[in-house]
């Protein structure tokens, strides 16, 4: 049952059209030679930096990959944290050797930057190491972290990287809209400026009205300095909107996906309530 579940997912993410795929700790649940397998069925690569083949001391996945997207080159790569492991003896570490995250980080993207417009990083750390880092590897611009299982509908800016995160068990899938000027500008919020718009409409409201007593319209003056001048700060940086969507809404416009999930239930899900004992 494990197997096929794990032969669905791989299935579901070539219908979805995904274009990479980093490795976590639950990946490795049925070893590393059933991992590789199923890498072969996915018409995108698994990526991950920094878990090597303990012999050779090779990756066993493919390192990094570089997308052109309408004339921007993305580069994209994986990082896993041993701290998600129990110990060097989990099992699921047999054969495998994980380096240290930050260091291949800060080698990876010496080696993208000459190359790339946007770096992104398919984080399998954890959302407290991924704000980490932000700090420790300067250059990554958008951190795409799981594990923690965290729901970031208004993802943070960790010295100019934007940190994505959605909650656990793909029960929700992330859609980030990126307006991209350029890979030194920074982000912000496009639900930011809009805030600031807002406020800036009502204080200049309340400034006009009769009511407004002098030391009152003083203090809304600063307010609309204030709200102005951030503004000017967000000029010429990148902008962007994040969505968090439940899949199971998707899956109503995904006919195939819907099936191949049906005919799991049916060979599994139905077995197994046969076989349990009545649900209290």
């Amino acid at each position: 049952m494990v197997t096929a579940k794990a032969t669905l997912m791989v299935e579901a993410l070539n219908l979805m059209g995904y274009n990479a795929m980093g490795i976590g700790d639950d990946d490795l649940t049925l070893g590393k030679e059933f991992l590789i397998s199923l890498s072969k069925k996915a018409n995108f690569p698994f990526l991950c930096s920094n878990l090597v083949d303990g012999e050779t001391g090779k990756p066993v996945f493919q390192s990094h990959i570089i997308k052109e997207v309408n004339g921007l080159r993305v580069g994209i790569f994986g990082l896993i944290s041993p701290d998600t492991f129990s110990g060097p003896q989990d099992p699921r570490l047999k054969g495998l050797t994980i380096q240290n995250p930050v260091e291949t980080a800060q080698r990876i993207i010496k080696e993208l930057k000459p190359n790339t417009d946007l770096i992104i990083l398919l984080s399998h750390l954890s959302y407290p190491k991924d704000s980490e880092m932000a700090q420790a590897a300067p250059g990554i611009q958008i951190i795409v972290g799981s594990h923690t299982g965290v729901s970031l509908t208004y993802p943070p800016i960790v010295k100019d990287t934007v940190i994505l995160h959605t909650p656990p068990r793909a029960m929700f899938s992330g859609r980030f809209a990126l307006a991209f000027l350029s890979n030194d500008a920074g982000f912000y919020n496009v639900s930011t400026k809009r805030s600031f718009e807002n406020n800036l409409t009502n204080m200049k409201l309340r400034l006009n009205t009769k009511e407004t007593s002098p030391a009152e319209k003083e203090q809304y003056q600063r307010l609309i300095g204030d709200i102005e001048r951030s503004l000017k700060q967000l000029q010429g940086k990148n902008e962007f909107s994040n969505f968090i969507i439940p899949l199971n809404e998707l899956f109503k416009e995904q006919p195939e996906i819907s099936k191949l999930i049906e005919d799991f239930n049916k060979t599994f899900v139905s077995e197994s309530d046969k076989s349990s004992s009545p649900k209290h």
